[in-house]
C-alpha cells in the first residue's frame, strides 16, 4: 500500500463513512435492482425507486468514485462491482451492505468510546444482552445478518475448497454453519459424504427453506446441546467471535459426541500486525464494538490443550487439538496454524495448507449466539 500525504491519510480515514453511507442507503433502496442491463439516469431510476433524482445522482457518483457502478455521458451502469448488490446475484452483497447500514449498527459504533475506555462491548450500551439478543428479537434484521454472511463467504469458499480435501470423509458437519452455503460446496467436492448443519433453531428453519437431500438439519445451542456425530468438524469463522474460555466451553461440548477419528477444522483469519490495508485488522474493530473480545483467537495450542485435556477422564495423548486456515484479502497470505501438544479425546490435529491468495475476506452466516464479524 502506497504511503498516503499525511494529511491526505487523516482527512479520508476522517470521512471514508461519507462513501460507505452511500453504498448502505444505495443497497437499502435496492438501486441496483432497478438498474438493467441498458445504461439509464439518475432521473429514471428516483422514479423506479421512489427515490430524488438530484440525490440519487450525486449518491450514485460517490460510490462511482470508488470503483461501484460507472458514470458516462450523464448515465449510470453496472460493472462487476455493483453487479454484487443486485438481489438475484448468487453471490449478492446487498444484504452485507444493508447490514452494516442498520440503524443498530451505526447506533453501536456510536459507543465505540465505551469499548475504548472498559474494553466491553459498545453493542451492550445499545441493547440489553447485546447484539445477540437483538438480532433474536428482531428477525428482519436477523434474516439481513444471515443473507449478509452468505455473501461474504462466497470469496472464501473457493480457497477454502482448495486448502483441503474433504473427500476422505464421510459425514462432514459444518458447526454454526448459518443457512449451510459452505456445507453444500463442501459436500459438491467431496460427492460420496453426507452433511450435518447445526445451528441455532431459528438459523435452521431458515436454512430448511431451500433444503439440500445430503444434509441433515439440526438446531441447537453448541454450548450445551448435543451435536452429532461426525468424522469432520468445520468451523469457519466462528470461534473469532469468542473469549478463549467460551471457545474452550464449545469445544468441550463438541468433543462429548465426537467419534475418536474425528477431527475439527478452523478456518479463522489470523491479524498480521504488521500488514497496512488489512480487512483482518479493520474486522477486529468489528468484534470490540459487537462482542468484547478479539477476532483474531489468541489461544495457544498448549493452553487449549491443557485445557481441554484437564476435563477428560481419559489419559492425555500425543498429537494436536486444533486447525486453522487462514482466510484474508488478496494482500494477505492463506496460512495454516496447527495447535500443537496433548490431544483431547475425540479430536484429532488438523489443518488446511494453502499458499493461495483468497479474493476476499471472512465469512460466516448465521444470526444471534453467534457473532456478527
Amino acid at each position: 500500500m502506497t504511503e498516503r500525504h499525511p494529511p491526505e491519510a487523516i482527512l479520508r480515514l476522517s470521512t471514508a463513512y461519507w462513501a460507505s453511507r452511500c453504498l448502505h442507503v444505495i443497497a437499502q433502496f435496492g438501486i441496483a435492482d432497478a438498474l438493467g442491463d441498458e445504461p439509464q439516469s439518475a432521473a429514471a431510476l428516483a422514479a423506479k425507486t421512489g427515490t430524488n433524482a438530484d440525490a440519487l445522482h450525486r449518491i450514485l457518483r460517490a460510490v462511482c468514485n470508488y470503483g461501484i457502478f460507472t458514470l458516462r455521458d450523464g448515465v449510470f451502469a453496472h460493472n462487476a462491482a455493483s453487479r454484487l448488490l443486485r438481489s438475484d446475484n448468487p453471490a449478492s452483497m446487498r444484504s452485507l451492505a444493508q447490514f452494516m447500514g442498520l440503524d443498530f449498527h451505526w447506533d453501536v459504533y456510536r459507543h465505540l468510546g465505551h469499548s475504548l475506555k472498559t474494553g466491553e462491548s459498545a453493542a451492550l450500551q445499545v441493547v440489553r444482552g447485546g447484539s445477540f439478543e437483538y438480532l433474536r428479537d428482531h428477525p428482519d434484521d436477523g434474516r439481513i445478518f444471515n443473507e449478509a454472511m452468505v455473501g461474504k463467504s462466497f470469496g472464501q469458499i473457493a480457497p477454502v475448497l482448495g486448502a483441503y480435501d474433504f473427500s476422505g470423509f464421510k459425514t462432514i458437519g459444518d458447526i454454526g454453519g448459518g443457512v449451510g452455503h459452505l456445507l453444500a460446496a463442501i459436500l459438491n467436492a467431496a460427492p460420496t459424504a453426507k452433511g450435518v448443519l447445526f445451528d441455532l433453531p431459528e438459523v435452521i428453519a431458515q436454512a430448511k427453506a431451500r433444503p439440500n437431500p445430503r444434509i441433515t438439519y439440526v438446531g441447537g445451542d453448541f454450548f450445551k446441546d448435543k451435536v452429532p456425530a461426525c468424522d469432520l468438524y468445520v468451523m469457519m469463522t466462528v470461534i473469532h467471535d469468542w473469549s478463549d474460555a467460551e471457545s474452550i466451553s464449545i469445544f468441550r461440548n463438541l468433543r462429548g459426541n465426537a467419534p475418536s477419528h474425528a477431527k475439527l477444522l478452523l478456518v479463522e483469519a489470523i491479524v498480521d500486525e504488521s500488514a497496512t490495508d488489512s480487512f483482518p485488522i479493520d474486522m477486529d474493530i468489528e468484534m470490540l464494538a459487537f462482542v468484547h473480545g478479539p477476532s483474531a483467537p489468541r489461544l495457544s495450542g498448549k493452553a487449549c490443550s491443557r485445557s481441554l485435556a484437564s476435563s477428560s477422564r481419559e489419559p492425555r495423548r500425543s498429537a494436536g487439538c486444533l486447525g486453522s486456515s487462514r482466510q484474508s484479502p488478496p494482500s494477505l497470505r492463506t496460512r495454516s496454524r496447527t495447535c500443537r501438544g496433548p490431544r483431547p479425546p475425540g479430536l484429532r490435529r488438523c489443518a488446511a495448507r494453502s499458499s493461495a491468495r483468497p479474493r476476499t475476506a471472512s465469512r460466516n452466516g448465521s444470526a444471534p449466539r453467534r457473532r456478527p464479524r
